[in-house]
């Protein structure tokens, strides 16, 4: 989807050529006037419209306009939360028309959201066509932000489209089927990222893990037909001096759990158990938009999760690259397995902070639902700007505990650590099991398997949690940290960012 910025009052809205025009209309809007407002005034008076969030009012050929069409659209009381409610419901209809370009009328209490109304936009307007050729292509191919002074709106512009590629290539991974995303598929991607400037990516096989010591991951992978690849990406946009973040994904391109096989039904949704490594390609996507001046390091351990003759064994122990040696007691565990070495890898980065992204657990989902991902942290202030990246970006996640006691299940008589406790708490001992291996560096854990992907009618990748790591990571530039108090419900713009230029 193309994306546009313009400078557009609801005057100068009636005679933008376009075919929709959407008009954000909240409870707070500046008294406007002209036709579009007179058309909203006869509309609240007849009792056919409200502000409030996702009502919608469709006009075909509005009398006096240049649109074909006319959609007035509340937006309650004018938050990012109701903003994003509103596009999504403007656009959602539109898709049911043969419009193929639209254009948002943010008024200027709403201009702050742009960033949140362009991703709406973006993700009410995604169809996936990559192995469905029957499936209809997307209508809406360009939407043009209207907003009071376009001059003005540059900045965050350019983070709304940086953080609409990122999540549109972590979505497109997330829903391929696993014959169409392998672990190699996925270094392939890796490498398409290498032709942005600043950004490297190297990949390794199995010897170089084998050499390397990463016993865990190359146990997982043991009984696929499909090789592992250990992705290692670099954005260096800042002196080599300057500490980097390291970002490592979960690749688990397909998971039947192993010798500890899962159900059958619902199996086919483990092809999303790679959205941590999505996650990873969709930020690094972004910040080749954007070009901030930080350095970032990215590590996807890539594999599948099979069972067979050559697959690890309930009682089996392995052991990881940090020396520990690991009692496997459920073979579905192995997410934690592939990113124990990965943690441990990053230790030669010397990091600032490591944040590592997986749909690790459904105790998760059970815990948090499907609105907010789990949040592990063992530092506060890493925790502190998580969580803030997540409001901001409306991506959000919630703090989950790390006391010590929780990981008294994880004790084994034949190993240093079983790699599972028992049912109760089931995520904070996953996360507790990650943690043993990231005592060097400040650590968060992002659980998403609630937020990674959606089921039902809706089944498919959501793209988080790149809104949240790229506010996340735009804040850590010198500018961001010394600017000034930003509103909790914006996200960060490329000027509060520190950009450079490319």
């Amino acid at each position: 989807m193309n994306l546009e910025l313009q400078t557009l009052s609801w005057a100068q809205a009636a005679s933008a050529k376009t075919d929709a025009l959407v008009v954000l209309v909240s409870k707070s809007s500046q008294v406007q006037t002209g036709l579009i407002a007179n058309m909203l005034a006869q509309a609240e008076k007849s009792g056919d419209f409200s502000s409030a969030a996702g009502q919608c009012l469709l006009w075909w050929k509005p009398p006096g306009l240049k649109a074909l069409r006319l959609v007035l659209v509340g937006v309650g009381e004018g938050r990012a939360a109701d903003v994003r409610a509103g596009v999504t419901a403007a656009i959602t209809a539109l898709k049911k028309s043969k419009a193929a370009s639209v254009t948002l009328c943010l008024s200027a209490d709403q201009a702050e959201h742009l960033v949140v109304a362009a991703q709406a936009a973006a993700d009410a307007s995604y169809v996936y066509t990559a192995t469905k050729p029957s499936a209809k292509a997307q209508t809406i191919v360009k939407v043009v932000l209207g907003v009071p002074n376009a001059t003005q709106a540059k900045p965050d512009f350019a983070v709304a489209q940086a953080q609409m590629a990122g999540v549109a290539l972590a979505r497109e991974w997330g829903n391929r089927p696993a014959n169409h995303a392998t672990p190699d598929h996925l270094a392939q991607a890796a490498k398409g990222l290498a032709k942005h400037a600043r950004i490297s990516c190297q990949v390794l096989g199995l010897k170089e893990v084998e050499r390397l010591g990463m016993g865990t991951f190359a146990a997982v992978a043991q009984a696929s037909a499909q090789p592992l690849r250990f992705i290692i990406l670099h954005y260096k946009g800042a002196a080599a001096t300057q500490a980097p973040v390291v970002l490592v994904g979960k690749g688990i391109t397909f998971d039947t759990g192993g010798i500890s096989l899962k159900p059958g039904p619902g199996m086919d949704e483990m092809k999303f158990d790679m959205c941590g490594a999505a996650s990873v390609l969709g930020t690094f996507e972004a910040l080749a938009h954007l070009k901030p001046a930080l350095n970032v390091v990215g590590l996807i351990p890539a594999c599948e999760n099979m069972p067979g003759g050559k697959a690890l064994k309930p009682g089996d122990v392995v052991t990881s690259m940090s020396g520990q040696t690991i009692e496997i007691l459920n073979t579905d565990a192995e997410g934690r397995l592939v990113l124990c070495d990965a943690l441990t890898y990053a230790k030669r980065f010397k990091p600032r902070a490591v944040i590592d992204i997986a749909t690790l657990t459904g105790a998760c989902v059970i815990a948090l639902g499907h609105l907010r991902s789990g949040l592990y942290a063992t530092d506060e202030s890493l925790a502190a700007q998580l969580l803030a990246a997540g409001e901001q970006s409306l991506d959000l996640c919630w703090r989950m505990p790390l006391d010590d006691e929780y990981a008294e299940g994880l004790k084994s008589n034949f190993a240093d650590v079983a790699n599972v406790a028992d049912r109760s708490a089931g995520s904070v001992t996953a996360a507790k099991f990650l943690q043993r291996f990231t005592k060097d560096y400040p650590w968060a854990h992002l659980d998403i398997a609630g937020s990674a992907w959606k089921s039902g009618a809706a089944k498919g990748a959501t793209g988080r949690p790149v809104p949240s790591l790229l506010a996340y990571l735009m804040a850590q530039t010198p500018t961001a940290t010394k600017s000034t108090k930003r509103s909790a419900n914006r996200p960060p713009s490329a000027v509060d960012a520190g950009l450079t230029s490319a």
